[in-house]
């Protein structure tokens, strides 16, 4: 089936868990731990596309063999979710036009960051959905040790078959991700 062909719906989704792939989820858009101040989602259930799942299950490998786990911040996102979050930021390098429709809403897109033994984030030089120029993969005005532990989850992902956005140091996708039809239907 080629990725436009998909059909559009839940099905189309798989679930992610600790307990059968081996990552941590905590979604940041189902607090208050977020840009916008309070909680998008109903719950800190995680989503995927089912074409993503086992490049994500390939990361996780990866990123424990690196000595660290994967931590799941965003995956799919209902288009309402994202119509409230383009409600406070709208600036196109860092949400989508909801027109357009975001690769979360599709499900061929993960915010992601890395994780010690303890379960410690790593310091990335920025927080997770900063949306500033520090937050660019191409920025070099941090440490070499930050620069050097965003190079390690970029290497990590891109090594599992994710693309990076340059804007995003915690944005992974699918390469043709929005050739995938957006899924309007909400997780229970």
């Amino acid at each position: 089936m080629t990725p436009g062909s998909l059909d559009p719906g839940m099905e189309a989704l798989v679930e992610i868990t600790p307990e059968r792939h081996g990552v941590l989820v905590e979604l940041a858009y189902a607090s208050e731990k977020n840009f916008t101040g309070q909680p998008i989602y109903a719950n800190n259930r995680c989503w995927v596309h089912r074409d993503l799942e086992p490049k994500l299950r390939r990361a996780a490998e990866l990123t424990l063999q690196a000595g660290f786990r994967l931590k799941l911040l965003d995956a799919y996102r209902p288009p309402q979710a994202h119509e409230v979050l383009c409600g406070y930021i709208s600036d196109p390098r860092y949400i989508a036009d909801p027109k357009r429709g975001s690769n979360h809403s599709r499900g061929t897109a993960v915010d992601v960051t890395l994780v010690d033994a303890d379960g410690r984030e790593l310091d990335m030089g920025t927080p997770f959905d900063a949306m500033e120029e520090a937050s660019h993969h191409s920025y070099r005005g941090l440490p070499e040790e930050l620069q050097g532990q965003r190079s390690l989850l970029l290497d990590l992902m891109t090594q599992a078959g994710f693309q990076s956005l340059d804007e995003e140091w915690w944005h992974y996708q699918l390469p043709e991700a929005r050739s995938y039809p957006l899924i309007r239907q909400e997780p229970a």
